[in-house]
Protein backbone atom coordinates (compact mmCIF):
# COMPACT_ATOMS: atom_id res chain seq x y z
CA UNK A 1 0.00 0.00 0.00
CA UNK A 2 2.77 2.41 0.91
CA UNK A 3 5.96 3.19 -0.91
CA UNK A 4 8.55 2.51 1.79
CA UNK A 5 11.32 0.39 0.37
CA UNK A 6 11.74 -3.17 1.62
CA UNK A 7 14.82 -3.80 3.76
CA UNK A 8 17.68 -5.23 1.73
CA UNK A 9 19.76 -7.96 3.30
CA UNK A 10 23.43 -8.58 2.66
CA UNK A 11 24.42 -5.03 1.77
CA UNK A 12 28.20 -4.97 1.25
CA UNK A 13 30.30 -3.96 4.23
CA UNK A 14 33.21 -1.62 3.73
CA UNK A 15 36.18 -3.11 5.57
CA UNK A 16 39.16 -1.57 3.78
CA UNK A 17 39.93 1.72 2.08
CA UNK A 18 40.05 -0.05 -1.29
CA UNK A 19 36.36 -0.90 -0.82
CA UNK A 20 35.40 2.77 -0.84
CA UNK A 21 33.87 4.19 -4.00
CA UNK A 22 36.16 7.23 -3.87
CA UNK A 23 39.12 4.85 -4.34
CA UNK A 24 37.49 2.74 -7.06
CA UNK A 25 35.38 0.37 -4.98
CA UNK A 26 31.83 -0.68 -5.83
CA UNK A 27 29.29 1.91 -4.57
CA UNK A 28 27.31 0.82 -1.54
CA UNK A 29 24.06 1.88 -3.23
CA UNK A 30 24.07 1.55 -7.05
CA UNK A 31 20.50 2.90 -6.96
CA UNK A 32 21.20 6.21 -5.33
CA UNK A 33 19.51 7.32 -2.12
CA UNK A 34 18.12 10.85 -2.02
CA UNK A 35 17.61 13.17 0.93
CA UNK A 36 14.07 13.98 -0.15
CA UNK A 37 12.79 11.35 -2.57
CA UNK A 38 9.06 12.06 -3.10
CA UNK A 39 6.48 10.09 -1.15
CA UNK A 40 3.74 8.67 -3.39
CA UNK A 41 1.87 6.60 -0.87
CA UNK A 42 -1.22 5.31 -2.66
CA UNK A 43 -1.27 5.56 -6.41
CA UNK A 44 -4.79 4.14 -6.77
CA UNK A 45 -6.22 6.88 -4.53
CA UNK A 46 -4.24 9.53 -6.38
CA UNK A 47 -5.31 8.33 -9.83
CA UNK A 48 -8.95 8.08 -8.74
CA UNK A 49 -8.84 11.67 -7.53
CA UNK A 50 -7.22 12.85 -10.76
CA UNK A 51 -9.94 11.09 -12.78
CA UNK A 52 -12.60 12.88 -10.73
CA UNK A 53 -10.97 16.23 -11.48
CA UNK A 54 -10.74 15.50 -15.21
CA UNK A 55 -14.37 14.42 -15.33
CA UNK A 56 -15.47 17.55 -13.47
CA UNK A 57 -13.69 19.80 -16.02
CA UNK A 58 -12.78 22.12 -13.09
CA UNK A 59 -9.01 22.08 -13.30
CA UNK A 60 -8.02 25.31 -11.57
CA UNK A 61 -9.38 28.67 -10.29
CA UNK A 62 -10.13 27.79 -6.66
CA UNK A 63 -11.96 24.53 -7.29
CA UNK A 64 -13.40 22.17 -4.66
CA UNK A 65 -10.19 20.15 -4.24
CA UNK A 66 -8.15 23.28 -3.48
CA UNK A 67 -10.81 24.50 -1.08
CA UNK A 68 -10.82 21.15 0.74
CA UNK A 69 -7.03 21.12 0.87
CA UNK A 70 -7.04 24.62 2.38
CA UNK A 71 -9.64 23.61 4.95
CA UNK A 72 -7.61 20.61 6.08
CA UNK A 73 -4.30 22.50 6.23
CA UNK A 74 -5.92 25.23 8.32
CA UNK A 75 -7.44 22.63 10.64
CA UNK A 76 -4.16 20.80 11.22
CA UNK A 77 -2.36 24.09 11.81
CA UNK A 78 -4.99 25.49 14.15
CA UNK A 79 -5.61 28.66 12.13
CA UNK A 80 -8.67 30.18 10.50
CA UNK A 81 -7.26 30.75 7.03
CA UNK A 82 -5.13 28.90 4.51
CA UNK A 83 -4.40 30.29 1.04
CA UNK A 84 -2.96 27.57 -1.21
CA UNK A 85 -0.37 28.58 -3.79
CA UNK A 86 1.44 27.13 -6.79
CA UNK A 87 4.69 26.96 -4.78
CA UNK A 88 6.15 28.18 -1.49
CA UNK A 89 8.40 30.84 -3.03
CA UNK A 90 5.40 32.51 -4.64
CA UNK A 91 3.52 32.13 -1.36
CA UNK A 92 6.33 33.89 0.51
CA UNK A 93 6.49 36.66 -2.10
CA UNK A 94 2.74 37.18 -1.84
CA UNK A 95 2.83 37.20 1.97
CA UNK A 96 5.61 39.82 1.85
CA UNK A 97 3.56 41.99 -0.52
CA UNK A 98 0.35 41.53 1.48
CA UNK A 99 2.27 42.65 4.59
CA UNK A 100 3.40 45.82 2.74
CA UNK A 101 7.04 45.16 3.57
CA UNK A 102 9.55 47.59 2.07
CA UNK A 103 13.08 48.83 2.70
CA UNK A 104 14.93 46.23 4.77
CA UNK A 105 13.79 42.93 6.25
CA UNK A 106 15.90 40.86 8.64
CA UNK A 107 16.27 37.22 7.64
CA UNK A 108 18.77 34.41 8.32
CA UNK A 109 21.41 33.57 5.76
CA UNK A 110 21.36 29.96 6.96
CA UNK A 111 18.30 29.01 4.91
CA UNK A 112 17.30 27.99 1.41
CA UNK A 113 18.04 30.85 -0.95
CA UNK A 114 14.34 31.35 -1.76
CA UNK A 115 13.91 33.02 1.64
CA UNK A 116 16.19 35.83 0.47
CA UNK A 117 15.08 35.80 -3.18
CA UNK A 118 11.46 36.43 -2.18
CA UNK A 119 12.61 39.77 -0.75
CA UNK A 120 15.25 40.83 -3.26
CA UNK A 121 12.92 40.02 -6.17
CA UNK A 122 10.60 42.76 -4.86
CA UNK A 123 13.30 45.35 -4.29
CA UNK A 124 13.54 44.72 -0.55
CA UNK A 125 16.98 44.34 0.98
CA UNK A 126 17.46 41.10 2.95
CA UNK A 127 19.56 41.95 6.00
CA UNK A 128 21.31 38.73 6.96
CA UNK A 129 21.31 37.90 10.65
CA UNK A 130 23.27 35.24 12.52
CA UNK A 131 21.70 32.16 14.08
CA UNK A 132 21.39 30.81 17.62
CA UNK A 133 22.26 27.36 18.96
CA UNK A 134 19.02 26.05 17.43
CA UNK A 135 20.17 27.18 13.96
CA UNK A 136 17.35 29.76 13.77
CA UNK A 137 17.44 33.57 13.99
CA UNK A 138 19.28 34.81 17.07
CA UNK A 139 16.96 37.41 18.67
CA UNK A 140 19.88 39.29 20.26
CA UNK A 141 21.54 39.75 16.89
CA UNK A 142 18.20 40.67 15.30
CA UNK A 143 17.70 43.67 17.56
CA UNK A 144 21.18 44.96 16.74
CA UNK A 145 20.32 45.07 13.02
CA UNK A 146 17.13 47.15 13.21
CA UNK A 147 17.37 50.53 11.46
CA UNK A 148 14.82 53.18 10.45
CA UNK A 149 14.50 51.30 7.12
CA UNK A 150 13.55 47.99 8.76
CA UNK A 151 9.91 47.01 8.19
CA UNK A 152 9.87 43.36 9.14
CA UNK A 153 11.50 40.14 10.27
CA UNK A 154 11.21 36.76 8.58
CA UNK A 155 12.13 33.87 10.85
CA UNK A 156 12.81 30.43 9.37
CA UNK A 157 11.82 27.32 11.30
CA UNK A 158 14.60 24.91 10.42
CA UNK A 159 14.33 21.11 10.16
CA UNK A 160 11.03 21.27 12.07
CA UNK A 161 12.66 23.11 14.97
CA UNK A 162 10.97 26.43 15.67
CA UNK A 163 12.44 29.90 16.05
CA UNK A 164 12.38 31.68 19.38
CA UNK A 165 8.89 32.92 18.54
CA UNK A 166 8.33 34.71 21.84
CA UNK A 167 11.50 36.79 21.65
CA UNK A 168 10.96 37.71 17.99
CA UNK A 169 7.34 38.66 18.71
CA UNK A 170 8.43 40.92 21.55
CA UNK A 171 11.04 42.61 19.34
CA UNK A 172 8.47 43.27 16.62
CA UNK A 173 6.05 44.76 19.12
CA UNK A 174 8.70 47.06 20.55
CA UNK A 175 9.78 48.30 17.15
CA UNK A 176 6.40 48.14 15.36
CA UNK A 177 7.62 45.60 12.80
CA UNK A 178 5.79 42.85 10.91
CA UNK A 179 6.75 39.28 11.78
CA UNK A 180 6.43 36.50 9.19
CA UNK A 181 7.73 32.94 9.30
CA UNK A 182 9.09 30.75 6.54
CA UNK A 183 7.76 27.42 7.79
CA UNK A 184 8.72 25.36 4.74
CA UNK A 185 10.25 22.69 7.02
CA UNK A 186 7.68 22.83 9.80
CA UNK A 187 4.24 21.72 8.65
CA UNK A 188 2.80 19.39 11.28
CA UNK A 189 5.21 20.65 13.96
CA UNK A 190 4.49 22.42 17.23
CA UNK A 191 6.07 24.73 19.79
CA UNK A 192 5.07 24.29 23.44
CA UNK A 193 1.79 22.67 22.42
CA UNK A 194 0.90 25.25 19.74
CA UNK A 195 0.97 24.12 16.13
CA UNK A 196 3.15 25.97 13.67
CA UNK A 197 0.93 28.12 11.48
CA UNK A 198 -0.42 30.74 13.86
CA UNK A 199 2.81 32.50 14.79
CA UNK A 200 3.52 36.02 13.57
CA UNK A 201 1.15 37.70 11.17
CA UNK A 202 1.41 34.73 8.81
CA UNK A 203 3.47 31.64 8.10
CA UNK A 204 4.35 29.97 4.81
CA UNK A 205 4.37 26.22 4.18
CA UNK A 206 6.00 24.30 1.35
CA UNK A 207 4.39 21.27 -0.30
CA UNK A 208 7.14 20.72 -2.85
CA UNK A 209 7.68 17.18 -4.14
CA UNK A 210 10.53 16.67 -1.66
CA UNK A 211 8.40 17.58 1.38
CA UNK A 212 6.75 14.83 3.42
CA UNK A 213 3.30 16.18 2.46
CA UNK A 214 3.43 17.06 -1.20
CA UNK A 215 1.28 18.62 -3.90
CA UNK A 216 3.96 17.98 -6.56
CA UNK A 217 4.74 21.71 -6.44
CA UNK A 218 2.90 23.86 -3.96
CA UNK A 219 2.83 26.09 -0.93
CA UNK A 220 0.42 28.00 1.29
CA UNK A 221 0.07 31.08 3.44
CA UNK A 222 -1.64 30.39 6.77
CA UNK A 223 -2.88 33.05 9.15
CA UNK A 224 -5.54 34.01 11.68
CA UNK A 225 -5.84 37.44 10.08
CA UNK A 226 -8.86 37.46 7.76
CA UNK A 227 -7.95 40.74 6.09
CA UNK A 228 -4.44 39.48 5.41
CA UNK A 229 -5.82 36.23 3.93
CA UNK A 230 -8.18 38.17 1.66
CA UNK A 231 -5.27 40.26 0.43
CA UNK A 232 -3.24 37.11 -0.32
CA UNK A 233 -6.17 35.59 -2.21
CA UNK A 234 -6.50 38.71 -4.36
CA UNK A 235 -2.76 38.92 -5.09
CA UNK A 236 -2.53 35.24 -6.09
CA UNK A 237 -5.36 35.82 -8.62
CA UNK A 238 -3.95 38.79 -10.58
CA UNK A 239 -5.30 41.26 -8.03
CA UNK A 240 -8.97 40.47 -8.69
CA UNK A 241 -11.30 41.36 -5.82
CA UNK A 242 -14.49 40.66 -7.79
CA UNK A 243 -15.56 39.22 -11.11
CA UNK A 244 -14.43 42.23 -13.11
CA UNK A 245 -12.59 44.37 -10.59
CA UNK A 246 -8.84 44.42 -10.04
CA UNK A 247 -8.06 46.19 -6.78
CA UNK A 248 -4.28 46.07 -6.95
CA UNK A 249 -1.16 44.48 -8.37
CA UNK A 250 -1.31 40.70 -8.50
CA UNK A 251 0.16 37.60 -10.06
CA UNK A 252 -0.96 34.09 -10.96
CA UNK A 253 -0.06 32.12 -7.86
CA UNK A 254 -2.94 29.64 -7.81
CA UNK A 255 -2.68 25.95 -6.94
CA UNK A 256 -4.50 23.73 -9.44
CA UNK A 257 -6.94 20.92 -8.69
CA UNK A 258 -4.64 17.99 -9.51
CA UNK A 259 -1.97 19.38 -7.20
CA UNK A 260 -4.60 19.63 -4.47
CA UNK A 261 -5.61 16.00 -5.01
CA UNK A 262 -1.99 14.95 -4.49
CA UNK A 263 -1.97 17.02 -1.30
CA UNK A 264 -5.18 15.47 -0.01
CA UNK A 265 -3.85 11.94 -0.59
CA UNK A 266 -0.65 12.92 1.24
CA UNK A 267 -2.71 14.25 4.14
CA UNK A 268 -4.69 11.00 4.28
CA UNK A 269 -1.40 9.18 4.95
CA UNK A 270 0.36 11.90 6.90
CA UNK A 271 0.45 9.92 10.16
CA UNK A 272 2.02 6.91 8.45
CA UNK A 273 4.65 9.07 6.80
CA UNK A 274 5.55 10.77 10.08
CA UNK A 275 5.73 7.40 11.83
CA UNK A 276 8.14 6.15 9.16
CA UNK A 277 10.22 9.33 9.43
CA UNK A 278 10.35 9.01 13.20
CA UNK A 279 11.37 5.34 13.02
CA UNK A 280 14.12 6.30 10.57
CA UNK A 281 15.28 9.04 12.93
CA UNK A 282 15.43 6.61 15.85
CA UNK A 283 17.37 4.10 13.73
CA UNK A 284 19.86 6.81 12.77
CA UNK A 285 20.12 7.95 16.38
CA UNK A 286 21.05 4.43 17.44
CA UNK A 287 23.42 3.81 14.53
CA UNK A 288 25.28 7.11 14.80
CA UNK A 289 25.71 7.01 18.55
CA UNK A 290 29.32 7.22 19.62
CA UNK A 291 30.85 8.08 16.23
CA UNK A 292 33.58 10.58 17.13
CA UNK A 293 33.07 14.06 15.75
CA UNK A 294 29.54 13.33 14.44
CA UNK A 295 26.51 14.78 16.21
CA UNK A 296 22.93 14.05 15.18
CA UNK A 297 20.59 17.02 15.52
CA UNK A 298 17.99 15.68 17.94
CA UNK A 299 14.32 16.57 18.10
CA UNK A 300 12.53 17.59 21.28
CA UNK A 301 10.15 14.78 22.14
CA UNK A 302 7.78 17.14 23.99
CA UNK A 303 6.91 18.85 20.68
CA UNK A 304 5.29 17.42 17.58
CA UNK A 305 7.64 17.06 14.63
CA UNK A 306 7.48 15.69 11.10
CA UNK A 307 10.98 14.14 11.49
CA UNK A 308 11.54 14.95 7.83
CA UNK A 309 15.22 15.78 8.09
CA UNK A 310 18.14 13.73 9.36
CA UNK A 311 20.85 16.29 10.04
CA UNK A 312 24.34 15.62 11.32
CA UNK A 313 27.02 18.07 12.39
CA UNK A 314 30.62 17.21 11.58
CA UNK A 315 32.68 18.87 14.27
CA UNK A 316 35.76 20.92 13.44
CA UNK A 317 38.09 18.45 15.17
CA UNK A 318 36.59 15.36 13.46
CA UNK A 319 39.00 12.98 11.78
CA UNK A 320 37.46 13.72 8.40
CA UNK A 321 36.19 17.03 7.07
CA UNK A 322 32.57 17.63 6.17
CA UNK A 323 33.29 18.30 2.50
CA UNK A 324 35.43 15.18 2.14
CA UNK A 325 32.70 13.16 3.84
CA UNK A 326 30.12 14.67 1.50
CA UNK A 327 32.17 13.67 -1.55
CA UNK A 328 32.76 10.19 -0.18
CA UNK A 329 29.06 9.60 0.50
CA UNK A 330 28.19 10.78 -3.02
CA UNK A 331 30.55 8.17 -4.50
CA UNK A 332 28.73 5.51 -2.46
CA UNK A 333 25.35 6.49 -3.92
CA UNK A 334 24.29 8.38 -0.79
CA UNK A 335 23.28 11.82 -2.04
CA UNK A 336 23.76 13.70 1.22
CA UNK A 337 23.17 17.45 1.05
CA UNK A 338 25.17 20.29 2.59
CA UNK A 339 22.23 22.28 3.93
CA UNK A 340 22.63 25.26 3.58
CA UNK A 341 26.08 25.59 2.05
CA UNK A 342 27.58 28.13 1.43
CA UNK A 343 24.91 30.39 2.96
CA UNK A 344 22.77 32.94 1.14
CA UNK A 345 25.32 35.68 1.83
CA UNK A 346 27.88 33.81 -0.28
CA UNK A 347 25.51 33.32 -3.22
CA UNK A 348 24.69 35.75 -5.98
CA UNK A 349 23.42 38.39 -6.12
CA UNK A 350 24.03 38.83 -2.38
CA UNK A 351 27.76 38.16 -2.47
CA UNK A 352 28.18 41.15 -4.79
CA UNK A 353 25.46 43.36 -3.35
CA UNK A 354 26.42 42.98 0.31
CA UNK A 355 30.15 42.15 0.47
CA UNK A 356 31.67 41.36 3.83
CA UNK A 357 28.45 40.01 5.34
CA UNK A 358 30.30 36.93 6.57
CA UNK A 359 32.14 39.04 9.14
CA UNK A 360 28.92 39.36 11.12
CA UNK A 361 27.78 35.74 10.70
CA UNK A 362 30.22 33.52 12.63
CA UNK A 363 27.68 30.89 13.67
CA UNK A 364 26.22 30.81 10.17
CA UNK A 365 29.68 30.33 8.69
CA UNK A 366 30.40 27.48 11.07
CA UNK A 367 27.06 25.76 10.40
CA UNK A 368 27.52 26.07 6.63
CA UNK A 369 30.87 24.29 6.99
CA UNK A 370 29.68 21.48 9.26
CA UNK A 371 26.13 20.30 8.44
CA UNK A 372 25.00 17.34 6.33
CA UNK A 373 21.49 16.02 5.64
CA UNK A 374 21.14 12.24 5.15
CA UNK A 375 18.52 10.25 3.21
CA UNK A 376 15.21 9.41 4.89
CA UNK A 377 11.52 9.12 4.04
CA UNK A 378 9.35 6.32 2.70
CA UNK A 379 11.94 5.34 0.07
CA UNK A 380 14.50 4.08 2.57
CA UNK A 381 14.41 1.13 4.96
CA UNK A 382 16.04 0.04 8.20
CA UNK A 383 18.84 -1.96 6.56
CA UNK A 384 19.79 0.95 4.33
CA UNK A 385 20.05 3.20 7.39
CA UNK A 386 22.16 0.65 9.23
CA UNK A 387 24.48 0.39 6.23
CA UNK A 388 24.82 4.19 6.03
CA UNK A 389 25.64 4.39 9.72
CA UNK A 390 28.16 1.54 9.46
CA UNK A 391 29.80 3.29 6.52
CA UNK A 392 29.96 6.58 8.42
CA UNK A 393 31.53 4.87 11.42
CA UNK A 394 34.15 3.17 9.23
CA UNK A 395 34.94 6.37 7.34
CA UNK A 396 35.24 8.55 10.43
CA UNK A 397 37.40 6.03 12.27
CA UNK A 398 39.72 5.94 9.25
CA UNK A 399 39.29 9.60 8.37
CA UNK A 400 42.90 10.66 8.80
CA UNK A 401 44.18 7.96 6.46
CA UNK A 402 41.37 8.58 3.94
CA UNK A 403 42.20 12.27 3.69
CA UNK A 404 45.90 11.59 3.37
CA UNK A 405 45.32 9.00 0.63
CA UNK A 406 42.98 11.34 -1.22
CA UNK A 407 45.60 14.10 -1.20
CA UNK A 408 48.23 11.67 -2.50
CA UNK A 409 45.87 10.62 -5.31
CA UNK A 410 45.26 14.23 -6.32
CA UNK A 411 48.99 14.96 -6.24
CA UNK A 412 49.68 11.95 -8.47
CA UNK A 413 47.02 13.02 -10.98
CA UNK A 414 48.36 16.58 -11.00
CA UNK A 415 51.93 15.40 -11.50
CA UNK A 416 50.87 13.26 -14.44
CA UNK A 417 49.35 16.29 -16.16
CA UNK A 418 45.83 14.87 -16.13
CA UNK A 419 44.48 17.60 -13.88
Amino acid sequence: MYCQIEDTDNLPVKSSLDDLGIFGGVPLFPERLHVGRPNVCNQSELLAGIRDVLESRWLTNNGPQVQEFERRIAGISGVRHCVAMCNATTALQIAIRAANLTGEVIVPSFTFVASAHALQWQGIRPVFCDIDNNFCLDPERVEELITPRTTGIIGVHLWGQTCNVEALTAICRRHHLTLLFDAAHAFGCSRDGVMVGGFGRAEVFSFHATKFVSTFEGGAVVTDDGEFADSCRAIRNFGFSGEDEVSGLGINGKMNEIEAVMGLVSLDHMDEIITTNRNNYLEYRKGLDGIPGVTLIKYEENNRNNYQYIVIEIEEDARIGRDMLHTLLQTEGILARRYFYPGCHRMEPYRSLYPGAEQHLPRTERACAQMLCLPTGMAIGREQIRAICALLRFVVENGTEIQARSKRSLSTVAASGSL
